[in-house]
């Protein structure tokens, strides 16, 4: 891929939305389904996918030349595996209630369909600037989709967003939101909406 500024555009923007991971591509479904019951959570997993991605695709290219194809799988697990700890062990270290919620989710990030497949296909074959620009375009999307999800499933379940009221004071929560099935369903609903968009656009 040419180094040039058009290029690193699309690349960036193509994680926000032409090859947006959740929206798109289908990836991440678990944490996605998971932490979305509020924006909190929601975001300091997105950051975290963000540095992970970022910080894994800019060794995975570094090194790139030294991969072989036997032990490539290997060493990007290794290499993720590193950052997932360093996340969370920050988490743990500088927001232990954030991780007590996030329990399992920010460990298994090591397995985030995500992060394997730009490893595989984007910073194994790129020069640095490239991996970067596309983890960061891939992450922040993945991130904001997961703040939309989150937004309406906490607007809808509570009246509140970031733990704030934004709704009227005779608002009837909807319990359903923030359970299980209101994963399911607004994730459904905005898969429906972006498909649509899609289409008419092709």
């Amino acid at each position: 891929m040419a180094n040039t500024a058009p290029a690193l555009k699309k690349t960036f923007l193509a994680g926000l939305w032409d090859e947006n991971p959740v929206l798109r591509l289908l990836l991440g479904m678990c944490p996605t389904l998971a932490v979305t019951a509020a924006v909190k959570p929601a975001l300091t997993m997105g950051l975290s996918v963000i540095f992970v991605l970022t910080c894994s695709n800019i060794v995975v290219s570094l090194m790139r030349h030294l991969l072989k194809p036997h032990l490539r799988i290997l060493m990007f697990t290794l290499t993720i595996a590193t950052f997932v700890t360093i996340a969370d062990l920050f988490l743990k270290a500088f927001q232990p209630e954030m991780s007590d919620q996030l329990g399992p989710y920010i460990p298994l990030i090591i397995v985030n369909c995500i992060i394997i497949c730009r490893a595989e296909a984007c910073a194994s074959k790129n020069g640095l600037v490239v991996s970067i620009v596309d983890a960061l375009g891939m992450g922040l999307g993945f991130t904001l989709t997961l703040c939309v999800l989150a937004g309406v499933r906490e607007l809808l379940a509570t009246g509140k967003v970031f733990e704030i009221p934004v709704l009227w004071d005779g608002f009837l929560p909807w319990a359903a939101m923030g359970m299980p099935v209101g994963a399911f369903i607004t994730l459904g609903l905005l898969l429906a909406g972006v498909n649509a968009i899609a289409q008419k656009e092709n």
